[in-house]
């Protein structure tokens, strides 16, 4: 028998906020947290454009010391964790740590780490690289950190899906409290690549817009979008078993119902053309739900804003809601902070869970004619406010990866 599980927590750090509540605030203004890249010299790039993280200061959120010990990502992580455990009210003195966990993934970790230390090499010889370059640097010290800072023993792991990472992350965390392995997970995706070598190899492979506006640079599904958006940050949530949950008295945003995995075993950076892949995800998330496609208001999609994506995700949505497809609100936050790629799909799991609780839907921003076979209804010129039972978030990623969460308005 599967356990119920809710989410308790959210914590954030984003272009457009740096806690959940400033970010969700950004969020329901509409906010667009594009701009010029400040983390480097532009001037050889083609593209100049970037969504960062602004004015994050790592020992205001965490120890100091043990910041100097991490790369941007890692303390992107820990910052979003530790928020989102207080949000949650979860001490941990009061619990089983061998029962609460941590999946936190990262789809690159850091590198800013491999520049410097290759620079380094050249400069001054082998020798003198930092002796902490490797654990700086791989993407699983993100989760290490948290579950070092805040005491939390159990499964500690991280999913590596590209763009789908963050929601893979929360999907896995999903199954082990649903059979029983931890009680709380914290649960989530983490970025920082907006750095030469970041920025150099997504322009190589023609995947980021050149457009110098950031009013519209990414705007999902639009007829003249031409790439993504690079962005930065965290979103790491607090999965919980129900009964633990209500034992404790914790507040309770929304259940998880259904999540949804599948691979298209097609191509290395596109995704399937006929949506088969995706919408298999989207599928299966609703029949472990046990819901009907008619019964899901409101997907937040993964809307990269690239030509491929935005049309085979939609071609997605029709395979896997029929008729239904017509009816669902659909948007995509990336329209206001770009793509966090593994750090997307926890942020965009938390505008989900927030919209399903208040009700809201935003509108996907930059966007203001839709491109032919992208014929849906994607909250384009205003939010939407209406009741919304059920939510789905999808996300994409490289390789073919595929992943659907699927959230309910809590009901006892």
């Amino acid at each position: 028998m599967k356990r119920r599980v809710v989410v308790t927590g959210l914590g954030a750090v984003t272009p457009i906020g740096n806690t959940a509540p400033e970010f969700w605030a950004g969020v329901r203004e509409g906010k667009v947290g594009i701009g010029p890249i400040t983390k480097f010299d532009t001037t050889e790039y083609k593209v100049k454009i970037a969504a960062e993280v602004k004015d994050f200061v790592a020992k205001d959120r965490m120890d100091f010391k043990a910041a100097r010990r991490m790369e941007a990502f890692s303390q992107y992580a820990v910052a979003a964790a530790r928020e989102a455990c207080e949000d949650a009210g979860l001490d941990i003195e009061k619990e089983d740590p061998f029962r609460a966990g941590v999946i936190i993934g990262s789809g690159i970790g850091s590198l800013q780490q491999v520049e410097s230390s290759y620079e380094k090499i050249k400069s001054k010889g082998p020798g003198k690289v930092n002796p902490l370059m490797v654990p700086l640097m791989i993407s699983n010290m993100a989760a290490g950190n948290v579950s070092i800072q805040l005491g939390f023993r159990g499964k500690c792991t991280n999913v590596v899906t590209a763009c789908a990472t963050g929601t893979h992350c929360i999907g896995d965390a999903f199954r082990t409290i649903q059979y029983g392995d931890a009680d709380i997970m914290l649960a989530g995706g983490t970025e920082s690549a907006i750095c030469p070598t970041g920025v150099a190899g997504f322009t190589a492979l023609t995947a980021l817009s050149a457009n110098p506006d950031p009013a519209t640079a990414s705007r999902p599904f639009d007829k003249d979008r031409d790439g993504f958006v690079m962005g930065e940050g965290a979103g790491v949530v607090v999965l919980e078993e129900l009964e633990h949950a209500k034992a404790r008295g914790a507040k309770i945003y929304a259940e998880v119902v259904g999540y949804g995995a599948t691979g298209d075993a097609y191509h290395i950076t596109s995704p399937a053309e006929d949506g088969a892949g995706a919408a298999k995800a989207m599928e299966l998330a609703m029949e472990e739900a046990g819901v009907a496609p008619a019964q899901v208001e409101y997907i937040n999609a993964h809307g990269t804003s690239t030509h491929h994506n935005d049309l085979f995700e939609t071609r997605a949505i029709k395979r896997a809601f029929g008729e239904a497809a017509k009816d669902v609100v659909i948007n995509s936050t990336k329209s206001m902070i770009g793509h966090l790629l593994g750090a997307a799909g926890g942020v965009e799991f938390i505008v989900l869970v927030k919209s399903v609780e208040e009700g809201f839907i935003h509108q996907t921003m930059g966007t203001a004619e839709a491109d032919g076979e992208c014929d849906l209804n994607y909250a384009i010129g205003a939010p939407v406010e209406k009741e919304i039972r059920y939510g789905m978030t999808n996300s994409l990623g490289f390789g073919g990866h595929n992943a659907t969460l699927l959230v309910r308005k809590y009901e006892e």
